[in-house]
């Protein structure tokens, strides 16, 4: 067949199931991907309704796919047809300093499929097949399932924050703000690589007993009480790292409340370009340190695989829908609603 079906975006809350043009792999590089499962990221829901407006149309959203390969385009060596794969939904050069310098989430050529971030953005995975390139795929390991597989890259972006830019060390205490899907795989990680207790501070109960089942050792309403109270009756010395993986400029400033001298603060849940104070004076005595991330890169992706593959995180646990992508307008609805975690599209059925 020439054509597959799609789920279009043609413009804010005008979301649209389609044939369109099934892809080929006629360039240097480029592959085809049959499409088994895809994460609904808050991202693809943002572009759908018009809460980020760096959109080009018509756009197929879908950027955490996973799937098997179906065509592969010349210059291609290290896949072939029938591979189970994984999908990153960021491409990069390879040749930019940026890349040369392993830091390719930064290449000056960057391209993303149905994600947002580079200039050059393509046809996502809410799609039978996609299109990307061979820098872009990694080997499916036979003992990681296509859900979980599919969580790789935001798994990824919970190691990368986590572990490589805020260097969480064995035994130390981590209070992570926000446990919706990043934040459950940033609470698993912790605990994977040794953290003592975890708080999870979020003001849904379905989103806190999530949390309580994958890892976290408390969860804090902050609705209830002053999290910054529960937090220090929990952790009487103070986090070793907070983590903002929420999104709303006030978790931020919880996440400047709850330093103490020392602690580690990693902004990564924010995306939207508003602001917050900080006290010049009691920051430098504090002499904690703040980091950010964003994005995936070929180092993380390995360690995410390598957690899987490990059994030391199971991806699968934060999955609490799984829909066809014939049933797109509900996966819409569950994502704009409070109970539900992370929301998985397939072509037919989930693995």
């Amino acid at each position: 067949m020439n054509t597959m079906l799609a789920a279009v975006l043609h413009d804010f809350d005008d979301l649209r199931l389609e044939q369109v043009p099934r892809p080929r792999a006629e360039g240097i590089g480029e592959v085809v991907v049959k499409i088994a499962a895809c994460g609904f990221c808050a991202t693809d829901y943002k572009a759908i309704r018009g809460l980020r407006r760096n959109v080009t149309f018509p756009f197929i959203p879908g950027h955490e796919p996973s799937g098997v390969v179906t065509e592969v385009g010349p210059g291609v060596t290290r896949f072939r047809v029938g591979d189970p794969v994984i999908v990153a939904p960021s491409g990069f050069c390879g040749h930019c300093r940026n890349c040369r310098l392993g830091r390719t989430h930064y290449c000056d050529q960057a391209w993303t499929t149905g994600g947002d971030g580079p200039d050059d953005v393509r046809p996502g995975a809410f799609a039978e097949y996609m299109k990307t390139e061979q820098c872009s795929l990694y080997h499916k390991p036979p003992e990681v399932s296509y859900a979980a597989a599919a969580l790789t890259e935001p798994l990824s972006g919970a190691w990368k924050g986590v572990i490589r830019a805020s260097e969480l060390r064995l035994g130390e205490d981590v209070v992570i703000i926000g446990v919706g899907g990043i934040g459950l795989l940033c609470a698993m990680v912790a605990r994977a690589a040794g953290a003592g207790r975890v708080v999870a501070i979020d003001p849904s109960p379905f989103a806190r007993r999530h949390a309580l089942a994958c890892g976290a050792t408390h969860g804090v309403d902050p609705v209830v009480a002053d999290p910054y109270e529960q937090v220090y009756d929990i952790m009487p010395n103070g986090p070793d790292l907070v983590v903002e993986a929420a999104g709303p400029i006030h978790a931020v400033e919880l996440m400047v409340r709850l330093r103490r001298r020392g602690t580690r603060w990693n902004v990564f849940g924010i995306t939207t370009h508003e602001t917050f104070e900080l006290d010049g004076g009691l920051t430098h005595f504090l002499e904690g340190r703040m980091d950010a991330s964003f994005g995936t890169n070929p180092e993380a992706m390995i360690h995410a695989i390598d957690l899987m593959t490990h059994r030391l995180v199971d991806p699968e646990r934060i999955i609490t829908h799984r829909l066809t992508l014939s049933e797109i307008d509900e996966a819409v609805e569950i994502m704009a609603g409070g109970d539900r975690n992370k929301v998985l599209v397939c072509p037919t059925e989930c693995d």
